[in-house]
C-alpha cells in the first residue's frame, strides 16, 4: 500500500465522519519515558494518556487538572496577568501527592491494572481554563502572544510537577521500573524532541526555548529519581470546568452565548468576560443579545461591535486551526504524555486537512482527538425580545457529518 494513498483514505474518512482521531505512534513512542518496559499500542478515548500495555499490564492513569486561571495575578495588583509562581507551586505539589495517594487507595477491578498502576505509578496532571487566561491578558487566541502564553504557562505547570515528583521520591522511593527510563538517562520531555528529530532525519520544527532552570530540576533527578513514570497529560475536563466555572482545558471559546443540555436540563452559557466589555461600552441590551443568538454566538457579522473585541472573543471556529496546533506544539514539548486536542475547521477540504495534519506531526505532536466542522446547512432562525435570556434558545446546526459538540457531554471526558 502507498503511503501517499493511505493519508489520503484516512483523511477521507476524517472529512465524512470526523474520525479515526489521528495520532503518530512514534512520537508517543519515541518521547516516551518509560520505552525501556514496552510500546505505548494505543491512547485512551481522549487521547491524552500515552501509557504502555502489555499482556500482564492494563494502563491506569489517575487525573487532576489545574484551574490556570485562579493562578494569575488579579486585576490591580501590580503584576496582574502575570502567573504566580508561588500559588501555582504550591497547588501543583499538593495535587500531585493527592494523585500518588489515589494509585495506593484506589479500587482495582482486575489485577493487571493494579499491577501496572502501582509498579509504574503514572499519573496525569492538566489545566482548565486556558481561554479564561486569554481573555483575562486581552490576548486572542490567534496570535503569537497567545502560543507564548501555552508555553510559558505549560512549562510552569510541568516544572513543579516534576519537581514535587522528585520530592515524593525522597520521602516514598522511586516507582519500581525507574531504572533505565528516560528519566533515570538524564533525559527530560523537551529534550526528546531532538531523539524523534534522529529518528526521523529531520522534520521537526519546533520553538525549544524555556524560562525556568531545568538543570536544576536534571540534577535533582539524577539524586532522588521520579516518584512517577509519567505526570502530566491535559484531559478534556469537559464536565470539571463547567464545575468550576472556566473553560474546558485548552479549548477556545466554542460559543459566546450557548444553550448548554445535561441531565440536570437546559442552561443559557453567557462568555462573562464579554458582558463586561459590551456593557463597558454601553453595548449589552436585548437587541445584542438577540442579534448573539441569531449568529450562533458570532460576533464576526455584529457590525458595531469594534474589530478589537471581535478578535479577542472569535470563537472556535473563527480560529484556524494552525493556531490550536501552535499552541498544542509549544505545550507538547513539556508533557510526558499528550494533551487532548480538538480540531476546529470553518471551511473543510482535503487540502486544509493535509496541512493541518502534517503540521500536528511536524511540530512533534503525539495525537489528536476530534475533528469538528460546521454543517453544510443550518435552520432557519428568527429572534424576539423575550423577558428572560433562557426564553431563546440558540438555533442548532443541522445537517452536520461530524460529531456535534452540543449533545450532552459524555462522562468518560470528565
Amino acid at each position: 500500500v502507498q503511503a501517499s494513498s493511505l493519508w489520503r483514505k484516512m483523511l477521507t474518512m476524517l472529512f465524512e465522519t470526523g474520525h479515526p482521531w489521528i495520532t503518530f505512534k512514534d512520537p508517543c513512542n519515541i518521547r516516551s519515558p518509560q520505552q525501556h518496559v514496552g510500546v505505548v499500542h494505543s491512547s485512551n478515548l481522549c487521547t491524552e494518556i500515552t501509557l504502555n500495555t502489555n499482556e500482564d499490564e492494563i494502563a491506569v492513569c489517575n487525573l487532576g487538572s489545574v484551574n490556570l486561571p485562579a493562578h494569575l495575578y488579579p486585576q490591580g495588583h501590580e503584576r496582574a496577568g502575570q502567573i504566580n509562581h508561588d500559588k501555582l507551586r504550591a497547588t501543583v505539589n499538593t495535587a500531585m501527592r493527592m494523585l500518588d495517594n489515589v494509585i495506593d487507595v484506589n479500587y482495582y477491578a482486575v489485577a493487571k491494572a493494579r499491577n501496572a498502576n502501582l509498579k509504574h505509578r503514572p499519573v496525569g496532571m492538566g489545566i482548565m481554563g486556558f481561554q479564561d487566561c486569554l481573555h483575562q491578558l486581552r490576548t486572542p487566541y490567534a496570535s503569537e502572544a497567545a502560543v507564548e502564553f501555552a508555553d510559558r504557562s505549560m512549562e510552569a505547570v510541568c516544572y513543579y510537577a516534576y519537581w514535587a515528583s522528585t520530592e515524593l521520591a525522597e520521602e516514598r522511593g522511586r516507582y519500581a521500573s525507574y531504572k533505565g527510563s528516560l528519566w533515570d538517562c538524564g533525559i527530560l520531555p523537551q529534550d526528546t524532541l531532538e531523539l524523534l528529530r534522529e529518528e526521523r532525519g529531520g522534520y521537526v520544527e519546533v520553538d525549544t526555548s524555556s524560562s525556568l532552570d531545568w538543570e536544576v530540576l536534571r540534577r535533582r533527578i539524577e539524586q532522588y529519581g521520579m516518584r512517577n513514570s509519567n505526570c502530566i497529560a491535559i484531559a478534556p475536563t469537559a464536565t470539571i470546568s463547567n464545575i468550576i466555572g472556566v473553560s474546558a482545558c485548552i479549548e477556545p471559546t466554542y460559543q459566546n452565548i450557548f444553550v448548554k443540555s445535561n441531565l440536570s436540563g437546559e442552561f443559557t452559557v453567557i462568555n462573562d468576560y464579554l458582558v463586561a466589555d459590551l456593557k463597558q461600552l454601553g453595548l449589552w441590551d436585548e437587541v445584542m443579545i438577540a442579534d448573539m443568538k441569531y449568529f450562533d454566538g458570532s460576533l464576526a457579522k455584529i457590525d458595531r461591535i469594534p474589530n478589537e473585541l471581535r478578535s479577542l472573543y472569535a470563537t472556535a471556529f473563527e480560529v484556524e486551526p494552525s493556531w490550536l496546533i501552535e499552541a498544542a506544539s509549544r505545550r507538547q514539548k513539556w508533557i510526558d504524555q499528550a494533551q487532548s486536542l480538538n480540531i476546529y475547521m470553518a471551511g473543510v477540504s482535503g487540502r486544509k486537512l493535509d496541512e493541518t495534519y502534517k503540521l500536528a506531526w511536524v511540530r512533534g505532536l503525539k495525537t489528536t482527538y476530534y475533528l469538528r466542522a460546521l454543517g453544510a446547512t443550518s435552520a432557519e432562525k428568527s429572534t424576539g425580545r423575550a423577558g428572560a435570556l433562557n426564553a431563546v434558545a440558540v438555533g442548532e446546526t443541522q445537517g452536520t457529518q461530524f460529531c456535534s459538540i452540543d449533545n450532552p457531554e459524555c462522562e468518560a471526558c470528565q
